[in-house]
């Protein structure tokens, strides 16, 4: 019989359904774990289940009953796969459950950087309104979606989205070729070109050795246009430091990110030092996170671990493919 331990249930909202599997098993729920805890939590587990709890090859090789990685993320940096492959352990993680939720929060930040909306908003409840002269007022600007362009960085499914919303708000997508890659095709434009012409430039890309810090002072000082950035993947593709300088230094007009390098990030962090500021929004990494959105991913993570029992493995990231 299988015994499944999910080490961060809290990842998953509580209204949200965790159906359990429909298999002969075990099952031990934790909402949250430690780095200390994982090897007491997981011994003798053949199934684990993680959002963010890290795993790693010294975790791993102290786990002789694990065949089963099942990430309830798309992201899978948490977990070394590269051990789990050499050892006959699987990996699977959530695909395609994202599709409305990420590019409409997106899309949220876009919004509100372009139209001003939260330094209005506090303006207004600052008694701003009441102390002009007529009956509207001009504190801050406001820019059109139609006829910008828009860089995107990654042109999977969730690039592509945010690439449709685009064009339905008249704007132009650009799909950034790969950093220092040779031509690529119609569908790409040229790195330096995106970086260079894009109004805003929104990150849908995964975390790996080749991304992390893909966006530093030296892409930002490319930026001639001065756009938005808009991170919605994952922190540890932007140099945060580099970003503080670029918004002294009026390289880039404003930032809208749901994700930092370390989460959460401490309260003297670079991230934390820029939120205070009117063209800068940071959300707590919930641009996955509507009730429709996590519901799919919740059963789609069952369905993942009930194929891998049955033999016909899905989503795997690591492991027999």
């Amino acid at each position: 019989m299988h015994k499944i331990v999910f080490l961060d249930r809290s990842t998953i909202a509580p209204q949200i359904t965790v159906r359990r599997p429909a298999f002969a098993h075990e099952y031990v729920e934790h909402q949250k774990t430690t780095a200390d805890q994982v090897v007491e939590r997981l011994a003798g587990a053949s199934i684990a289940i993680t959002n963010k709890v890290p795993l790693t090859a010294e975790v791993l090789a102290q786990l002789p009953d694990l065949k089963l990685v099942a990430v309830a993320a798309t992201g899978t940096d948490c977990v070394d796969k590269a051990w789990c492959q050499q050892h006959g352990i699987a990996v699977s993680n959530i695909r395609g459950y994202a599709i409305n939720t990420v590019p409409e929060h997106t899309f949220a930040l876009i919004l509100a950087l372009r139209r001003s909306i939260v330094p209005y908003r506090q303006d207004v409840l600052a008694g701003e309104w009441q102390k002009a002269s007529q009956f509207c007022f001009f504190n801050h600007p406001i820019r059109d979606l139609g006829g910008s362009r828009l860089g995107i960085i990654g042109e999977g499914v969730l690039g592509q989205r945010v690439a449709e919303l685009g064009r339905a708000f008249g704007m132009t997508p650009l799909f950034a070729a790969h950093k220092n890659a040779p031509p690529m095709g119609p569908l790409y434009t040229p790195w330096d070109e995106v970086l260079e012409t894009s109004d805003i430039i929104s990150i849908h890309c995964p975390l790996t050795p080749a991304t992390r810090n893909l966006l530093g002072l030296a892409e930002f000082r490319k930026m001639k246009r001065k756009p938005l950035i808009i991170n919605t993947a994952r922190g540890g593709l932007v140099v945060e430091d580099d970003l503080v300088t670029a918004l002294d230094e009026g390289l880039i007009s404003g930032i809208g990110f749901d994700v930092t390098d370390g989460e959460p990030p401490a309260a003297d962090s670079p991230m934390m030092r820029l939120a205070h500021r009117p063209n800068v929004i940071l959300t707590p990494h919930v641009a996955w996170a509507s009730d429709e959105a996590m519901q799919t991913l919740s059963d789609q993570l069952i369905d993942n671990i009930e194929n891998f029992v049955n033999g016909t493995p899905s989503n795997l990231v690591a492991g027999s493919f």
